[in-house]
């Protein structure tokens, strides 16, 4: 089989000849491209693949129905809503993702996020360097907080598990799914959810349902001295809506990895002028460790898919 990767996993290329050298020696074709979002540059280096590899890279239907080989679509993420899977699946093309290589790097920044709103972090950093106090800027504590989740999966339970420790209650919301509640995890309806919480954070994919989930609406149930962090998808809220809350003071602050679009950000984007915020280039999955996990996951499931047997089925 031609496989291609079309974009780079983030390790080194030592780390990545390790996981080739086993397919070459198998009789199979690799080809390795750095990431180019030119759609006919895509389609010059997938044309003639059996197997694509992408990591967040958008692939759009006329690149896959370009492909007259493609059977099989491997992709180095969690989310898949940069894939067009109707293409995908008009095409019989299968396709899988690396389901959980980054619940730990989520989790952790998802707390490190909570402890900067809570305790002014980058405010006080800036008031230290202009030679100033702490006067008007001490924080708070995380114990004792009540932390809602939206989209309480691997990544939102593992974030809720940590927030425990810290002394936290956790809530979730229940429009999802219907799980029962336990010691643990309350699931309650949005709007309870959200007058609830201190801290409302979001691991949710994107899907039909969960898009601009966070709105002027659902936002206005919040307390004003409440935060929001999103770590899930840039569509699930209302950039918009999120800012004028930040700049009205109807909430007190919030976190943001992920926007519509990925970095770059475009200078006037709303949350980049919006008060109160932490923002970040989309870095939540991308630790050191987390891309290692992420190759052993790509490169199992690319082996076990030449053996007919699929993993971490998408399609």
């Amino acid at each position: 089989m031609k496989i291609v990767l079309l974009e780079g996993l983030g390790i080194t290329d030592e780390k990545l000849e390790s996981y080739l050298t086993p397919l070459r020696e198998e009789g199979h074709e690799v080809a390795v491209y750095e990431r180019n979002d030119d759609v006919a540059v895509q389609i010059e280096e997938a044309k003639d693949a059996d197997i694509l590899v992408i990591a967040n890279m958008p692939l759009k239907g006329e690149v896959i129905r370009s492909c007259k080989h493609l059977k099989y679509i491997n992709v180095a993420f969690t989310g898949v809503d940069h894939v067009d899977l109707q293409a995908a699946k008009e095409c019989n093309v299968k396709v899988s993702n690396a389901s959980g290589y980054s619940n730990d790097a989520v989790a952790e920044l998802t707390i490190c996020m909570m402890l900067s709103l809570l305790r002014n972090f980058p405010a006080v950093e800036t008031r230290c360097r202009e030679g100033g106090t702490k006067d008007g800027l001490i924080g708070g504590e995380l114990n004792g907080k009540t932390v809602g989740i939206i989209g309480a999966g691997a990544i939102g339970s593992s974030v809720a598990k940590l927030c425990r420790a810290f002394g936290c209650k956790t809530i979730a919301y229940n429009g999802f799914s219907h799980k029962e509640s336990t010691e643990e995890m309350t699931y309650l309806p949005m709007k309870e959810m959200m007058e609830q919480a201190d801290i409302v954070a979001l691991h949710c994919p994107v899907t039909e349902q969960s898009k601009g989930i966070i709105n002027e609406e659902t936002l206005s149930y919040m307390k004003p001295t409440a935060y929001l962090i999103n770590e899930a998808r840039g569509p699930v809220v209302d950039s918009k809506a999120l800012a004028d809350a930040l700049n009205a003071g109807k909430i007190a602050g919030a976190a943001v990895d992920v926007f519509e679009m990925e970095p770059p950000i475009p200078n006037d984007h709303p949350l980049l002028n919006a008060k109160n915020i932490i923002v970040t280039p989309h870095v939540a999955f991308a630790t050191k460790e987390s891309m290692i996990k992420r190759a052993d996951i790509i490169f199992d499931n690319l082996h076990s898919f030449i053996k007919g047997e699929q993993k971490n089925i998408i399609l």
